[in-house]
């Protein structure tokens, strides 16, 4: 990914916001060492000053990444995503019919082999079917949903919509290889469909209850598009903010 001016969605003397798109790392990281753009630095770069990352979200996952402006706002911010006193919304295209709503508990396991307690809660906001064949079936279907996890494990969201046998599209490697393969070879889609949408929050210094949130990504709204979801219903969803 060459440098690019970053999208900021939020700014004020101690916080800043921007909608990350996908494919960009937040920091450096051992196990990402074939690149050297990172959110972080093209932020510090973009504002001329030293920026903290107050949380994470995967390299694949585009949305609200937020940072703070000084060491003493980074832990006051990082507490509250460590007590669970911000509220995350993200927005995923997965593979089927999902249940209305639902919630998934279900423990995942550390790199140690720990198991951590996991729960992430959805509902549907549209559903479509489409007449492209994949392996026995004639049609394909398809869900978009809305996604709040409770807990933040590392791909938390990813590893429990698989875990329903609702994998979000384009995942690698939690997802449908058989739909990755069709969305890469049919549509030329090939990033994952999984958008940080909003956080909602008390702000640590002035106290104001905050609400951040980020536009969906073009390849995101392309792929709403030729996947045929009525997207007048759930407008709010993906409109411009």
């Amino acid at each position: 990914m060459s440098k690019q001016a970053l999208e900021i969605i939020y700014q004020d003397d101690y916080l800043v916001a921007i909608n990350k798109p996908h494919g960009l790392l937040v920091h450096r990281t051992k196990i990402a060492t074939e690149t050297d753009v990172f959110a972080l630095q093209l932020l510090r770069d973009q504002l001329g000053q030293r920026v903290y990352p107050v949380h994470r979200i995967d390299r694949k996952t585009s949305g609200v990444l937020l940072f703070a402006l000084d060491e003493e706002n980074n832990s006051k911010t990082t507490a509250l995503f460590r007590d669970q006193q911000i509220e995350k919304t993200y927005l995923a295209i997965v593979r089927g019919f999902t249940d209305s709503e639902g919630t998934i508990d279900y423990a995942l396991r550390k790199e140690s082999g720990q198991l951590q307690e996991s729960v992430t809660h959805y509902k549907t906001l549209a559903k479509t079917e489409i007449p492209v064949p994949l392996g026995k079936f004639d049609t394909s279907r398809y869900s978009l949903v809305e996604v709040k996890p409770e807990t933040g494990r590392m791909h938390q969201i990813r590893k429990h919509l698989a875990h329903i046998h609702h994998p979000i599209i384009a995942d690698r490697p939690h997802g449908c290889n058989k739909q990755n393969k069709l969305f890469k070879e049919k549509w030329g889609m090939d990033s994952m469909l999984l958008h940080a949408k909003e956080v909602k929050f008390k702000h640590p210094v002035t106290q104001e209850n905050l609400t951040i949130k980020a536009n969906i990504s073009s390849e995101f709204e392309r792929t709403l598009s030729f996947l045929n979801f009525d997207t007048n219903i759930f407008q709010e969803n993906f409109s411009k903010v």
